[in-house]
């Protein structure tokens, strides 16, 4: 239920047409997905649901004034915000709602307290709304700015952790990074990049919420299969962006916009920035396969069988994408 209810959250921030609206809806997002933080099971799962409310309170309380402010200020409520500091403020409410640096001191002390698949929805579905408003309104030089500072912090802080939920939290960093990029020059892109990050997402999850992985010391276990093995080692190299897999196509297309555009410098620092974010899944699959016996295991469990097919078929459907795209 609360899930269907965070799906119009969405819908009602994709259709609404005035700032109040778009407000409601997030707030409904929130109100939402609270419930779905807190277990029973888990002590910990009730500071990070406050800790996640606290701050989207506080960015919804930012959105409201400089809403209110504008409404009272150009007397319609429709019109642009011209004012560069309302802009930055409100800029700054939904940045803060992403998690994105220098206002990501929450989302990895938030990760690292939840379960695999609200980890998914706070990675993948909560960033929507917030990625949708900042499709109406964007201060250009202020997101730039924002965009290459996330992806710097999110290649650097990764490397400090040996927990598997704060590392995907930093990659999540980066990877919003490069989703602003692409939302400033191509909305298309971004769909495409948020897609595919959103698959790629859904299948580490679901991995490490089968084998009950949560630190990188666990990935030496022999009780993954052979097959299962090359297949996250590639769901790593495709979160990683490396060449030809499909989470590098989006960078590709990102790239070349900001090539097209004379922004190499900025470009040079991007990739340099995504080579670091490659250590911590190098790393990873250091831990999984070098450090591994290769023991190979030949049960016939159900459970093994359908992840086999369920990654297989994954692999199958994604890869001609791949070359789709390329032609």
């Amino acid at each position: 239920m609360f899930f269907m209810i965070l799906m119009l959250s969405t819908l009602i921030c994709i259709s609404s047409n005035s700032w109040l609206g778009v407000w409601m809806g997030l707030e409904m997002n929130l109100l939402c997905f609270i419930p779905m933080m807190n277990n029973n099971k888990n002590l910990f799962s009730n500071e990070s649901s406050l800790k996640y409310f606290l701050v989207q309170v506080f960015s919804s309380i930012l959105l409201l004034f400089i809403v209110c402010m504008n409404f009272f200020y150009n007397n319609y409520l429709f019109m642009l915000l011209y004012n560069n500091m309302y802009m930055i403020i409100l800029n700054s409410s939904l940045l803060m709602k992403l998690g994105m640096a220098p206002f990501h001191f929450w989302f990895p002390s938030v990760m690292e307290s939840l379960d695999w698949y609200n980890n998914f929805i706070l990675m993948t579905w909560q960033k929507i709304n917030p990625f949708i408003c900042l499709m109406y309104c964007m201060n250009i030089y202020l997101l730039y700015m924002i965009s290459l500072i996330s992806v710097i912090i999110g290649a650097l802080g990764g490397m400090n952790f040996s927990s598997l939920r704060s590392i995907l939290s930093y990659s999540s960093i980066t990877h919003m990074g490069w989703m602003l990029i692409s939302l400033m020059y191509n909305k298309m892109i971004f769909w495409f990049y948020f897609i595919i990050y959103m698959l790629i997402s859904l299948m580490m999850t679901m991995i490490f919420n089968y084998y009950k992985f949560f630190y990188m010391n666990q990935i030496m276990s022999n009780s993954i299969y052979s097959l299962n093995k090359f297949i996250i080692m590639m769901m790593f190299f495709s979160m990683g962006g490396l060449p030809p897999f499909l989470g590098f196509f989006p960078k590709w297309f990102i790239i070349e916009l900001l090539m097209n555009n004379d922004m190499f410098m900025y470009t040079i620092i991007l990739v340099m920035m995504t080579m670091l974010t490659l250590f911590f899944y190098l790393r990873l699959m250091f831990f999984m396969m070098i450090l591994n016996n290769f023991q190979f295991y030949w049960k016939n469990k159900l459970s093994n069988l359908k992840m086999n097919y369920l990654f297989s078929i994954f692999m199958i459907l994604m890869f001609p994408l791949m070359f789709f795209i390329m032609i």
